[in-house]
């Protein structure tokens, strides 16, 4: 059973507050340019949260540390990118230039730029190559985790279910995935486009995982949905999500997949997120 993690403390309040920052600092970097998911970043924010401050241990950042972080849902990188400058793994710099002539900061992951293990955003692939650093790991006798956030979208690739399938098989119980399910593919409800997407946590158990469901904005309840695991089995934690979480004309509305607001929406935005710590 592995059971590897940065500290048995988790600060859940700490987290909301920083949430609260993580997502004003999206909307500032949206200021300096229309290429970005916000919808889809504000929805998996707490998910990274709390693997990066949570669950992973020296966050995952430097050269031999024991854990693993992939963004599979390459399109959410901005909460991952503002996480790392935080962090002081990105600069404030890097993120002024982010999707602009002589910057490192692409609308996806890109392997090489600090703090980022897999080039990810082709949807599909990232749980495979979690699945084969979490087995690497675990033949070369590495006491390390391997975390990685997967869109619900992507989970109607096929090669994610053949790394479901392979998973369970080579019984890498240090591989602990988060599903990102806001119900929605870009622009449709995932629930009126494939209904038999659902129940999905079943479909993992079918798969040989261990799989619960949590509230995907609650810090606490994602923490503790890994910390309590049963162990023995690769695991994946259903997050039941909002896109577009935290401001209220974004919440649900799927042009926001891809789209920055104006100055008005701006401000009516960093109001409604700074209200929500009252």
């Amino acid at each position: 059973m592995t059971m590897n993690f940065r500290s048995n403390t988790y600060d859940a309040g700490a987290a909301r507050d920083r949430c609260r920052k993580y997502r004003k600092r999206i909307l500032e970097v949206s200021q300096q340019v229309q290429a970005l998911h916000i919808g889809g970043a504000f929805s998996c924010t707490e998910i990274v949260d709390t693997i990066y401050h949570g669950l992973m241990r020296r966050h995952g950042t430097n050269p031999g540390s024991p854990d693993t972080f992939l963004m599979s849902k390459g399109h959410g990188c901005m909460i991952q990118y503002v996480i790392l400058e935080d962090l002081g793994v990105l600069t404030r710099h890097d993120l002024d230039l982010y999707c602009k002539p002589g910057g490192v900061l692409g609308c996806h992951p890109d392997y090489g730029v600090p703090g980022i293990e897999a080039s990810t955003g082709s949807l599909g692939h990232g749980l495979s190559m979690a699945l084969g650093m979490a087995y690497a790991d675990k033949t070369q006798g590495k006491d390390g985790n391997v975390y990685c956030v997967l869109s619900d979208g992507e989970v109607q690739e096929g090669s994610t279910w053949e790394a479901t399938m392979m998973a369970s098989s080579f019984g890498v119980s240090n591989l602990i995935a988060f599903m990102d399910n806001n119900d929605f593919q870009s622009l449709g409800r995932t629930h009126e486009t494939h209904p038999s997407f659902y129940p999905v946590i079943d479909k993992y158990v079918a798969f040989g995982w261990e799989a619960v469901e949590c509230d995907g904005h609650d810090p606490g309840a994602i923490h503790d949905a890994v910390a309590n695991r049963e162990g023995g089995k690769p695991l994946m934690v259903v997050c039941k999500t909002t896109k577009g979480k935290g401001v209220s004309y974004m919440e649900n509305v799927p042009m926001w997949h891809y789209r920055a607001p104006n100055k008005e929406e701006l401000e009516q935005a960093i109001r409604e997120i700074d209200g929500a710590a009252a």
